[in-house]
């Protein structure tokens, strides 16, 4: 069995540490992992290299349900830049792209690690990034056409009590208010959550529920919402 190694950690707070591994496979580009640690837990897999079929479908279904050009957009999560990736390959010369990545040992990894996995996405001049929470930007003054949200695991998985409040009626609201009339919030997810589609429905939202593999045809289910601000 090919050995993982570790090539970086970076605390979550509250005794919660975020570890990437990478490993060399013969004549194959390396595989990457994200993962969590937590007092009195084993490790949990966040999200694998070879496994980023749903991340990329995040993007394309999102684009797709808009129906018209983007000038705007915003991702909420790095992660290995697969949804960058997909959203840039579907974007013109002259839409803005603002990725919002909580830590910034997570961009460094990117840059320095897993830019080749997606075509280093970093590199492409329609891309800015913004250290922080990507509730920050929902909540200030500037629109989008396209709001992605690819954050933890999802309305159901988050790995830090404040990232629930991105998911909450309250953020939502404010995500519903940083859309463009007839703009489009979409959210990845490792989980179902019915919950998390009426909060939806009750903030304004007109929503879909789409499923996505995580390895093309195979692999686990996740859950893709595609929710348009109607006015």
């Amino acid at each position: 069995m090919i050995p993982w190694h570790q090539v970086g950690s970076t605390s979550l707070g509250g005794n919660v540490v975020l570890t990437l591994w990478r490993r060399d496979l013969d004549g194959k580009p390396p595989e990457f992992s994200l993962r969590i640690t937590e007092p009195g837990r084993a490790m949990t897999e966040l999200m694998n290299s070879r496994q980023n079929s749903s991340e990329r479908l995040l993007a394309e279904r999102a684009v797709t349900a808009l129906g018209r050009p983007l000038r705007t957009v915003l991702i909420g999560g790095l992660g290995m830049g697969f949804t960058l990736r997909a959203a840039l390959d579907l974007l013109e010369a002259g839409a803005r792209v603002t990725v919002a990545e909580l830590l910034a040992d997570v961009v460094s990894w990117n840059r320095e690690h897993m830019g080749g996995l997606a075509g280093e996405p970093l590199q492409d001049p329609r891309v800015s990034v913004h250290v922080g929470d990507v509730g920050e930007l929902l909540g200030g003054k500037r629109r989008y056409d396209l709001v992605l949200l690819d954050t933890d695991n999802g309305p159901e998985g988050t790995s830090r009590d404040e990232n629930e409040a991105l998911y909450s009626a309250a953020g939502l609201q404010r995500a519903h208010a940083a859309l463009e009339p007839g703009g489009v919030l979409a959210v990845w997810s490792a989980f179902p959550s019915s919950e998390f589609t009426r909060r939806l429905q009750r903030a304004g939202f007109d929503t879909k529920v789409t499923q996505a593999r995580a390895f093309g045809k195979r692999g686990a289910r996740h859950v893709i919402w595609l929710a348009r601000r109607a006015s």
